[in-house]
């Protein structure tokens, strides 16, 4: 218990957003896709997810995991009502229209509550992505449900103190949701053989100094000398705890710097580059690319249209 409760307070919680949407018109998205990891409450109607298109059933929850793509259906959608991700994000206006709470009750159409959060391990990790668990149906939990309402409730208001009402319901969220995880041994294989990353102080100093330095100079000598290991065996010794090498870890938080910067900043591609430590602008656009499947400048206009209710 005492692991999990370590586990619970090193993750650092962000809300991003929250809104109850009626379905519009049904659609299937084939690879839907949130960089943050995603609630879904279903109020009425029909919610399918993955390719078997398990369902969802009024009063459940569907969770998809930061930066996991899943297929998911939004009401009674038909294979003429497919699209891609970033063609739904074009168009979600025309699928999803944002209504209040207080309207829930006399709409007749499909309904939902969706809510958005970061959940990081000491700011740099992905939690639910790190754990390697795939989205699932989050079944009998009227609290968990509760707190989701009352994210997107309180996001409603404009009264005092509420982005530390939001703060704190999203906390609890997280917390209810780690702890409906484990009181149904859900994924308890992936819990216990991907978060090893804190077991070892060594392997979060690195995880620090990289956040910290992530336009520097961060080779395998460098992060030797924060983990006071021989720059032979760093490489290895990551890899051993993390699953990937230290070099493709770098890349991936770089990249996922310059999304953050693209999306709240105006700085153009080539500083936003330099900032994340990358000196040839046309080659952190090429990496940049190979990564996220489109140029930065897309991307820029990708993330701006996720903001739109």
């Amino acid at each position: 218990m005492e692991y999990y409760n370590k586990v619970i307070e090193s993750v650092g919680v962000r809300y991003t957003r929250g809104n109850n949407y009626k379905v519009e018109r049904p659609i299937t998205v084939t690879d839907y896709l949130e960089p943050e990891n995603t609630v879904i409450l279903l109020h009425q109607g029909t919610l399918k997810f993955g390719d078997e298109q398990e369902l969802v059933n009024e009063g459940e929850i569907l969770f998809i995991p930061a930066g996991r793509a899943c297929k998911v259906s939004f009401g009674q959608a038909t294979k003429r009502n497919e699209m891609s991700n970033n063609s739904f994000l074009e168009n979600k206006k025309k699928h999803l229209q944002s209504v209040s709470f207080k309207d829930i009750k006399s709409i007749e159409e499909d309904c939902i509550t969706l809510v958005t959060f970061e959940a990081k391990v000491f700011d740099v990790v992905n939690f639910f992505n790190s754990l390697g668990i795939p989205p699932f149906i989050i079944r009998f939990n009227d609290r968990l449900a509760s707190i989701i309402e009352d994210v997107v409730k309180e996001s409603e208001q404009n009264t005092p103190g509420k982005e530390r009402v939001i703060k704190i319901h999203t906390e609890l969220l997280v917390v209810e949701l780690v702890r409906h995880i484990l009181k149904n041994r859900l994924f308890v294989e992936e819990m216990s053989t991907n978060s090893t990353y804190f077991k070892d102080p060594r392997l979060i100093d690195m995880f620090n100094y990289i956040k910290k330095n992530i336009g520097g100079d961060l080779s395998n000598k460098v992060l030797a000398k924060v983990a006071n290991v021989s720059e032979d065996y760093v490489g290895q010794y990551f890899k051993m705890l993390t699953g990937i090498n230290p070099q493709d870890y770098i890349e991936y938080q770089r990249m996922e710097a310059a999304v953050e910067l693209l999306r709240t900043t105006k700085k153009s591609i080539r500083d936003i580059g330099k900032e994340v430590g990358y000196k040839d602008t046309a080659y952190f656009c090429r990496r940049f690319k190979m990564m996220y499947g489109l140029p930065a400048g897309k991307m820029r206009r990708r993330e701006s249209l996720i903001n739109v209710q």
